[in-house]
């Protein structure tokens, strides 16, 4: 195994796995290596990060994966998003007297809780795509879970800054098990984990995926949505009916590349918005401080108009096409100006552009979409690829456990409030069965002739769109490698404040991006956790890790 945050080749016929995790990363090695291919070596991948990183993803909770088939060339997207309850209405996290549930109040309890979907995501891909034995993707997991791991630097840290909000003053104000799981009777953090409950749910979904959505497991995980306080209304109905789906990716021309990735509620539309702004521009133009402006100014476009128009498309009406028009994005792009930075964005107008028209606009959004999350990018030596962002949503999830796993708190991806201050609902509104708005963006990019480039992805909540912008930008335009591209600082440009690595960003940057006008915020340190994977034109594959996590590249040749 080669494993840097630094650099990692293979070579044509070669595969590689680069994940947030040593853990994951050896779990997708080994799968690799027993024969399997890109779709079994994520879910061995997905199923021990459930297990090593429980802050950011787990079977508790949903995700979007990106499918390149290199038989014939076909990109395809599994959605498996939670879905809100049957039981949720707009108003489900407002209390009495009409003002919002703190967040951590909304968090940590069981309104918070979506109909987990990655179970059912990834039994969808294997059936479809997948060539291992289904029961043989869960024993790296089962393994571990039974012999135990040993708690890393990254998940400690954690422990110590939030372990005390996994700890109910009494019994009636929440269950025990998430801080007796990490904390030993005297409080002290434990450095080794069994958990044989979890080695039970692998086992339970080895012999049949169906039964994480029936019998006793699901009836476990209603339970924890039931407990108080602030109990949730998931019933055992909602997670029976519930399905994960194939969908068509989105796709946008760019350079001499085509790049896919989710429909909503993924918020890809946004990446491939702020790309074709770019395109519509002279930019790159030679000039690194021109060019960060610019594209810092296309985020704040791209993001407006996310914020205001994307939600879930089966329950809301989403100008996709518009979004993604030519014109429309030159009309957008040429905001863009060189004199200086606008002092407020606005969304536009993509219905205009839409083919299919409508009068009806949602209220301003409310959605705060906190940082969590995990990306994982893997090429097979079939030349298949997946690119995959997971999540239970914040740290933790709900905090609630079930069947040895942590359960989302997806549904405080919904907008904070669901009215705008005129009392018209903003698109992102919970709603019974909706799926809440999504910042993930796994993308995979094409070259002209169909054959794979490029998968890369992040997590990080709201930044996510951002920080994947910053890998594509940096290998396609600025001709970066993929470490290079991921070492970039990192500059999130959302609303009228732009947020800059200011431990990564020159001097010089942060003085140019304040006279270009942005209102920066500087931060000492970002929550990306970029993947990427790059094939080169003579076919030899080259990874990239974020060095601000505990990620590591896998490279698996023939010979080794």
């Amino acid at each position: 195994m080669a494993s840097t945050p630094a650099k990692a080749m293979a070579t044509l016929g070669d595969a590689m796995v680069v994940t947030a995790n040593p853990v994951a990363t050896s779990a997708g090695e080994e799968i690799l290596r027993a024969g399997g291919n890109a779709v079994d070596a994520a879910i061995a991948i997905e199923s021990v990060l459930s297990l090593v990183e429980p802050q950011s993803s787990g079977l508790g909770g949903g995700g979007f994966m990106v499918y390149y088939h290199a038989a014939d060339q076909s990109v395809e997207v599994y959605d498996g998003r939670e879905k809100a309850p049957a039981g949720a209405h707009s108003d489900m996290f407002l209390q009495a007297d009409g003002t919002r549930y703190g967040y951590i109040e909304a968090k940590n309890s069981g309104l918070s809780i979506g109909v987990p979907g990655m179970v059912s995501l990834l039994d969808l891909a294997h059936q479809e795509r997948g060539r291992l034995p289904w029961a043989e993707l869960f024993e790296p997991a089962k393994k571990l879970a039974l012999e135990g791991f040993t708690v890393s630097p990254r998940l400690r840290s954690f422990f110590e800054k939030y372990g005390m909000r996994l700890i109910p003053t009494t019994e009636e104000q929440g269950p025990l098990d998430a801080y007796e799981y990490f904390f030993d009777e005297s409080g002290t953090i434990r450095d080794q984990i069994e958990n044989p409950e979890y080695a039970e749910t692998l086992e339970l979904i080895g012999k049949n995926p169906a039964d994480f959505y029936r019998g006793a497991l699901a009836e476990e995980i209603v339970a924890a949505a039931h407990h108080a306080p602030r109990a949730g209304s998931l019933s055992l109905e909602d997670l029976s009916s519930y399905s994960a789906r194939k969908v068509d990716p989105l796709c946008m021309d760019y350079r001499e590349l085509t790049l896919c990735g989710p429909p909503p509620p993924s918020s890809w539309v946004a990446v491939g918005m702020t790309l074709g702004m770019l395109e519509a521009t002279n930019f790159p133009t030679g000039d690194e401080m021109t060019d960060w402006a610019m594209f810092t100014e296309a985020q704040r476009l791209a993001y407006a108009d996310r914020d205001f128009y994307v939600a879930d498309d089966d329950a809301v009406p989403v100008p996709l096409s518009g979004m993604l028009n030519r014109d429309y994005l030159a009309q957008r792009a040429a905001l863009i100006s060189p004199d200086g930075a606008a002092e407020k964005v606005l969304e536009g107008d993509p219905w205009a552009f839409d083919v299919e028209r409508t009068a009806a606009l949602p209220g301003r959004d409310t959605t705060i979409d906190y940082a969590g999350t995990t990306h994982f990018v893997v090429v097979d030596k079939w030349g298949n690829a997946v690119s995959m962002t997971a999540t239970v949503e914040s740290i933790f999830g709900s905090t609630r456990m079930a069947g040895g796993m942590f359960l989302n708190n997806e549904l405080t991806d919904f907008a904070k409030q669901p009215r705008d201050d005129e009392g018209v609902l903003v698109a992102n509104h919970p709603a019974a069965g909706k799926r809440p708005r999504s910042s993930m963006s796994p993308t995979i990019a094409l070259n002209s002739d169909g054959s794979f480039n490029m998968a890369t992805g992040s997590p990080g909540g709201n930044s996510i769109i951002a920080y994947t912008l910053k890998t594509l930008v940096g290998v396609i335009d600025w001709g970066l490698t993929p470490q290079e591209a991921v070492n970039l600082p990192n500059v999130v440009a959302r609303g009228d404040t732009v947020r800059v690595e200011s431990s990564l960003a020159s001097a010089e940057m942060l003085e140019a991006m304040r006279a270009f006008g942005f209102q920066i915020k500087e931060s000492a340190g970002e929550n990306s956790g970029l993947s990427v994977i790059l094939r080169h034109n003579d076919g030899s594959l080259e990874g990239g890790v974020d060095p601000r996590r505990e990620g590591t590249i896998a490279t698996i040749t023939p010979e080794s």
